[in-house]
């Protein structure tokens, strides 16, 4: 007997069936052990060798796997095809090693894809474990315990509220921090545009004013109103006609099939999804057998799914948007490894699968691998230029004509920050023409920042830099949000207060291992080390060497002396310059102290130096609106203080928060009142007679009944939501999108079940959708359209359920997983 080890149970199902008798599949539910969260796990001093440490939910995994190890004649170690995948075959080899487990013969098979053919052909090619993949592995676990093990330790010390630092989480902050702050010291600068509106066949178009009494106008050229209005004057007083036209064709070709970077990018732009939220939808198509693996930086395809998308493109299309030679991609993505295919479907004959976010992404992926084996578009791009009797104005109107769509009939790639573009339809002029005037324009626009990163364009960004890899950047990005560094507001990445303290932390005193050039090389020397091209401990040593007496250095400093270091760093954001000849330090209370920033218990604040004769405080990252002059006086009795958690209000002893999105300007006498007085009594619930209450609590609005709860999605409702809307949150909430004892509609009725008889129906569950004959409920796959189901497949389900029997919970049993694991 063979035992084969794979990470998940989904994709061990799969492969058993495969392979058939004399294999037995178990899975290691991903990484078993790992470095313990704790001084010492990795020891410079004696070859960073690293004290590896099983995870206590995995105990049980372990033990299954070694009981079959011992009985077996092979070991076949089948996860992942990339460095992680490595990795757990690694520790698994290990482990059993250590348990005295390991069979004689061990072997490492990995397969882009879960499909029967490339199983079994993988199966028929098995080699040694790559060690220098696990080197490669060892040397970023390494890197990554140390910094944030040595960083996080001086940040407690020295920088209150401050969580943690991470090699390539830092460096990820920082862009967002550096990106905010060229929105705030960008300078809006006024400009005006003149266009005209003419009309030639029936077509109206409108074309723009680019030169004035002989001089070119660019963007900024016309600055004020009253320029813009002499200007539009002289256009509507012009009798245009046609001085040239020019028409070139333009060709657009398609976009490659994803990687993971690209994929986590389109996916936030045309789906809306998160990068974490991407990747775990990938995952189960992979497992599923759908799609092939969802790690990779390469951009090709295999010689034979080329061939199927072609095929699929002439039986789906005419022969024009068939290329006449297969399209071949390579990637130019810096650190680029293309050891792995592009992301693809496993099956071109398959343009739907599954249902809900799982079937969106799969189509996703789907069209954009099919299209890059699509003819390019053909567009016709027009430029027609128009001017005056007089020779005083000359305007031009572009526009863009699809003559032939190609890939685009079936894909057309997103964009972060789409710009206008005039790409109207033109009629038909030619030279000497005069199209019908029928308005003139000037209208007003200012310059506008650069846009904040969302999360498709921050990995954009990052993978351009070769900060990181494309695999670690949804990880990388929860951390951010889990940490409260940022928030995500609009899908954009806004810095919280913490989040700037720490980047010019670590800017001010860690410069060197925070900057993306650094960040970049060190990314390349890892990948050295997975191409066995440098030792894992040489890199170490030569970033232990200079990290450590650095690190020594910045914990020896005095925290007034960080905080002092911090205040003159920090000058130039926390007190700008006004213009007006004042010192932005003077404190606007007593207007004899100097503001600075100051370290306390909660965090930084700026405060006055004539404490504590003069309390003017501020919270740090807030202008003068968030200082502590005083209370500020609401009328009957209500105050509206600043505290160290923000704006809140007092009346007679009692407090509350001042919600997020209720703005200190928008605060009236009644809201104010309203928030003093929740929770908000709503009604007896018609079923129970308890009551319901609404408030607003540590993690916003909420509705409360029977120790029950639900969200709300503002503070609004907390006021406005009436019985009937709370019953249906409070059902909603309580049954997964289904009211309690509502009507159970079923999704299909399939039959009856040839040996109990019983109606089989498909249904929609708490936990997904599900087949059930009434007594036995099976839950679907994950990428089972449950609309598709069939009668055979609901029987086989049903049956599988049923011969397992009921599920047995061991009293006082652990969950496991990975929630209560820490993490560094």
């Amino acid at each position: 007997m063979k035992l084969v080890v794979v990470e998940s149970p989904a994709k061990a199902k799969t492969i058993e069936k495969y392979l058939g008798p004399g294999h037995r599949v178990l899975a290691s539910y991903g990484h078993v052990r790992d470095l313990p969260p704790k001084d010492g796990s990795v020891n410079p001093d004696d070859g960073f060798a690293m004290d590896w440490e099983t995870y206590p939910d995995k105990a049980k995994q372990l033990k299954a796997i070694s009981d079959e190890a011992k009985k077996a004649d092979a070991l076949i170690l089948a996860t992942d095809p990339d460095r992680e995948g490595e990795a757990i075959s690694w520790h698994v080899q290990e482990v059993l090693r250590k348990k005295k487990a390991l069979p004689q013969t061990v072997e490492r098979v990995t397969f882009n894809a879960i499909t029967k053919s490339a199983v079994t052909e993988a199966m028929a090619s098995p080699r040694e474990l790559d060690e220098d993949l696990i080197d490669a592995y060892r040397a970023r676990r390494a890197l990554d315990y140390l910094v944030g093990f040595t960083l996080s330790p001086i940040l407690w010390r020295k920088l209150p509220g401050a969580k943690s630092a991470g090699r390539v989480q830092s460096v990820a902050l920082r862009l967002i921090v550096d990106r905010e702050r060229e929105i705030e010291l960008f300078k809006a600068q006024e400009y005006w545009q003149v266009g005209a509106t003419f009309e030639a066949d029936g077509t109206p178009f409108t074309a723009r004013l680019v030169q004035l009494d002989g001089q070119k106008i660019d963007r900024l050229t016309i600055g004020d109103e009253g320029s813009a209005n002499a200007a539009k004057k002289v256009v509507e007083d012009g009798r245009f006609s046609v001085a040239s036209t020019d028409t070139k064709p333009l060709s657009k070709n398609p976009p490659p099939p994803f990687t993971t970077s690209t994929l986590q990018q389109e996916a936030a732009r045309k789906l809306g999804f998160s990068a974490s939220h991407t990747m775990r939808l990938a995952q189960s198509l992979y497992e599923d057998g759908l799609i092939t693996y969802m790690r990779t930086d390469g951009v090709q395809m295999a010689g034979e799914a080329i061939s199927a998308a072609r095929k699929a493109v002439a039986d789906r299309y005419d022969a024009g948007y068939l290329p006449d030679k297969p399209r071949q991609y390579t990637s130019k993505a810096k650190n680029a490894q293309e050891a792995h295919e592009a992301i693809r479907p496993t099956d071109f004959h398959k343009d739907r699968a599954g249902s809900g976010d799982h079937g969106r992404l799969y189509t996703l992926i789907y069209n954009r691998a099919l299209a890059s084996q699509m003819a390019s578009a053909r567009l016709e791009r027009t430029t027609v230029e128009l001017t005056d009797g007089a020779g005083r104005a000359t305007l031009r109107a572009t526009g863009q004509v699809v003559l032939f769509p190609g890939f685009m009939a079936l894909y057309d790639e997103g964009r972060d920050d789409p710009t206008d573009e005039e790409s109207g339809r033109m009629p038909l002029l030619r030279n000497g023409d005069a199209p019908a005037k029928t308005g003139v324009e000037a209208t007003q626009h200012f310059t506008q920042p650069p846009p904040r990163y969302s999360e498709a364009s921050l990995v954009k960004r990052l993978e351009e830099l070769g900060i990181g890899r494309p695999s670690t950047y949804a990880a990388t990005l929860q951390t951010l949000k889990d940490r409260e560094y940022v928030r995500l507001e609009k899908n954009r990445f806004f810095p919280e207060e913490s989040g700037r303290l720490v980047t010019a932390f670590l800017e001010r005193f860690f410069e060197r291992y925070v900057s993306y050039d650094y960040t970049a090389e060190l990314e390349e020397e890892l990948d050295d080390v997975s191409g066995g091209r440098l030792n894992w401990q040489k890199l170490l040593e030569d970033f232990w060497r200079d990290f450590k007496p650095k690190a020594g250095e910045v914990m020896e400093q005095k925290p007034s002396d960080v905080t002092a270091a911090l205040d003159e760093f920090l000058a130039p954001w926390l007190f700008p310059d006004k213009g007006d000849g004042h010192d932005p330090r003077t404190c606007p209370l007593c207007g004899t102290g100097k503001l600075g920033l100051r370290g306390g218990k909660f965090g930084a604040f700026v405060a006055c130096s004539n404490y504590p004769d003069c309390k003017y405080t501020r919270r740090f990252g807030q202008g003068e609106e968030a200082a502590s002059e005083g209370p500020t006086e609401l009328g009957n009795g209500i105050e509206l203080k600043v505290g160290r958690f923000g704006p809140y209000l007092e009346r007679d002893g009692k407090r509350a928060s001042l919600p997020k999105d209720v703005p200190q300007a928008d605060l009236t006498l009644e809201m104010a009142e309203n928030l003093l007085s929740l929770p908000r009594e709503i009604g007896a619930h018609p079923e129970t007679g308890q009551m319901i209450s609404a408030s607003i609590g540590r993690y916003g609005p909420y509705l409360m009944h029977d120790g029950k709860y639900a969200r709300l999605k503002s503070t609004a409702e907390v006021f406005e939501t009436g019985m009937n809307a709370a019953v249906v949150k409070l059902a909603e909430a309580a049954g997964g999108g289904k009211g309690r004892g509502a009507s159970r509609e079923p999704i299909a009725v399939l039959g009856a079940h040839p040996e109990s008889g019983n109606e089989l129906k498909v249904l929609e569950g708490r936990f997904g959708p599900y087949v059930s004959d009434g007594t036995t409920h099976a839950t679907l796959p994950k990428s089972a359209d449950p609309k598709a189901v069939t009668l055979d497949e609901a029987v086989a389900l049903i049956d599988a359920k049923a011969a397992k029997g009921p599920a047995t919970k061991k009293k006082g049993a652990r969950k496991t997983g990975t929630k209560g694991r820490k993490k560094a």
